[in-house]
């Protein structure tokens, strides 16, 4: 076999001086032909004593030696490369063939999730196109066998056509997966376009001939969610797989695009974000519709896919630990989103993906007033990334269980927590975890203080101290949603202590900052306080205009804090009386229009005599509970 394999190496080698080597992938085939299974570590020696002797030659002084065995020593490198690719074809080759061996074994309903398996590139592996022809070969080779030992040889077959049709499918959109971004008529990036006008899903309708998809990605853009105008009947399987390819290639395509944008870093995480949050969102709504249409297995498919994206964003070294939810997700209610979100988890294994995930899940659902279940999502979180040493997540959620027990007034443990997410922040070098455990910690302290009655100006100096160190510190690091957080716990607390000029430019900074990342939960925020601030100093007409624009915007992503600016503004509609109120709001409708657009403006009214009728039925509810 050593003789074999210096006769082929030799061989190539002369071939290569005659000039009779046309090109590199004719040497792959040489060794492709000539080589046997398991004997390449006997030929990576026999290469390696052909390329000693060459350097050997080279370092002669004959001039005519040293030619020969430059043009020698090329050779040999062209050998060494297409060896590489042999090796790596081969390895995929194995790959694919246990795959169809146990897709052979496994009952019929654990073949769709030994596929899904395959293709998820959370396995460290993304199949080429190559690879997925070699596949759909094997499939076929596969459904067409004789063998009695195969249950259900349909499902390969089906398998083997929904991989070659989303590769056709794929085709079609593979130069256009970010053409949509150039339209001059796009105003923003991402998927919060005006429905049905702009944005990915209508033009990708444009580049696709089949009808599925077509009417999926319709759906998509008209509705910004999946319907049962997108999935009308039931599915076949291999419409499914052909489905699953293409929205998994669309997916990473977009990731890949956005992660390599170095004109705006910052802008690329934030796009990088909704994508993943976007396809999660996707796929637990396809879930749902197969599930409707008692497709059970199609359902857990999409599951599966929606698990494989947020394993993979959880992976990324801007999943947003502190924040980043309510920019992706702008034009969705985030409370959907959230339910959408938590579905698929249910079912993933206690590992630090998870514990991330959890995380995100629970500052979300503080920002939807349910502190309960936020409490609960930080506990577990909290509890798995100590098990999986996941340091930064484990600061991350002892941040957020402070920040959520401020929202249920237990001050004490909001101090606790954020002590104890200072004290590992230091002790790690988490800059980002030090300056929320800071803004926290202030935040709570003056909040306490307040409850006790008891603020003297030394302590009044220590909180304010808390509270700017934490600023700065999310400055340096540059985490936005962080620096959105700072600023307004300072501005809050100034509130508070009623030092409202200073709160009104602590606050004016934090809405800077959310505006810039589209956070609208924090504009809501620094907009109800700026509201209170303005008030505070019989500003009325600006305390009417913040007060009215925080309103509808928390209202918008469904968060019942909503009712906090409406109470503001409710007391001011009452002092100024309906008509100067009405004045005020028509006097500044050109700002309201900036903020919030005509749709908002024309909403506030309504918005605001919602609020006024939520509270007489309350107070007749305590007059019936008297009774």
């Amino acid at each position: 076999m050593r003789d074999r394999h210096f006769e082929l190496i030799d061989r190539i080698i002369t071939a290569t001086l005659k000039g009779q080597i046309r090109s590199k992938a004719q040497v792959y085939r040489m060794l492709r032909e000539g080589l046997e299974p398991g004997t390449g570590e006997l030929f990576e020696r026999c290469l390696q004593e052909r390329v000693d002797e060459v350097q050997s030659q080279l370092d002669s002084d004959d001039e005519l030696k040293q030619a020969k065995a430059g043009r020698k020593q090329r050779a040999l490198q062209t050998i060494q490369s297409e060896w590489e690719r042999l090796q790596k074809d081969n390895q995929g080759s194995t790959f694919l063939s246990d795959l169809i061996q146990r897709l052979t074994a496994a009952d019929e309903i654990n073949r769709l999730t030994q596929l899904l398996q395959a293709l998820d590139p959370n396995q460290g592996k993304i199949l080429t196109r190559e690879q997925l022809q070699l596949l759909i070969r094997l499939l076929d080779q596969k459904s067409s066998s004789s063998d009695d030992a195969i249950s259900n040889v349909g499902e390969l077959a089906d398998f083997a056509a929904g991989l070659q049709h989303g590769l056709q499918i794929w085709d079609e959109l593979d130069g256009n997966v970010v053409s949509w971004i150039f339209d001059q008529s796009q105003r923003s990036l991402g998927f919060g376009s005006i429905p049905g006008q702009r944005g990915p899903w209508s033009s990708w309708l444009k580049n696709v001939n089949d009808d599925s998809i077509r009417r999926l990605f319709h759906d998509l853009s008209l509705n910004q969610t999946v319907t049962s105008e997108g999935i009308p009947s039931p599915m076949s399987l291999a419409h499914w797989v052909a489905m699953m390819l293409v929205l998994q290639r669309l997916n990473l395509g977009l990731i890949a695009w956005f992660d390599n944008q170095p004109y705006d870093v910052r802008a690329g995480k934030r796009l990088s974000i909704g994508t993943y949050l976007t396809f999660t969102v996707v796929w637990s709504q396809l879930s749902n519709r197969f599930m409707e249409l008692n497709q059970q297995h199609l359902a857990e498919g999409c599951f599966q896919m929606a698990l494989q994206v947020l394993s993979r964003f959880a992976q990324q070294s801007y999943f947003p630990l502190y924040g980043g939810l309510f920019a992706a997700l702008s034009d969705e209610t985030l409370q959907i989103a959230i339910e959408y979100l938590d579905q698929p988890l249910r079912q993933a294994p206690n590992t630090q993906t998870k514990a991330r995930i959890l995380t995100l899940l629970g500052y979300s659902q503080r920002a939807l007033g349910d502190d309960d279940l936020a409490l609960d999502f930080h506990e577990e979180a909290l509890d798995i990334a100590r098990e999986a040493s996941d340091r930064p997540c484990e600061i991350a959620n002892l941040n957020h269980l402070s920040r959520t027990y401020v929202m249920v007034e237990d001050y004490e443990q909001a101090i606790d927590n954020g002590q104890r997410a200072l004290i590992l922040a230091r002790q790690e070098g988490d800059r980002l975890g030090e300056a929320n455990a800071l803004a926290n910690i202030g935040f709570s302290e003056v909040l306490l203080a307040q409850e006790e009655n008891q603020l003297d100006p030394e302590q009044y100096e220590r909180i304010l101290d808390y509270l700017q160190r934490g600023l700065k510190l999310s400055e340096q690091t540059g985490d936005r949603p962080s620096q959105a957080l700072c600023a307004n716990s300072l501005g809050v607390a100034q509130v508070v202590l009623g030092h409202y000029d200073d709160a009104i430019a602590s606050l004016k900074l934090g809405l800077h900052i959310a505006s810039a990342i589209g956070d609208l939960f924090f504009q809501g925020l620094n907009f109800t306080y700026l509201a209170e601030a303005h008030r505070s100093l019989e500003n009325l007409e600006q305390a009417v205009v913040a007060g009215c624009i925080g309103m509808y915007l928390l209202h918008q992503i469904d968060t019942e804090q909503w009712r906090q600016p409406a109470g503001i503004v409710s007391i001011l509609h009452g002092q100024m009386g309906a008509e100067m109120f009405s004045t005020v709001l028509k006097n500044n409708r050109p700002h309201f229009l900036r903020q919030i657009g005509v749709d908002g403006y024309d909403f506030l009214p309504e918005l605001v005599e919602e609020y006024q009728q939520s509270l007489e039925e309350s107070l007749e509810d305590e007059s019936l509970d008297e009774q």
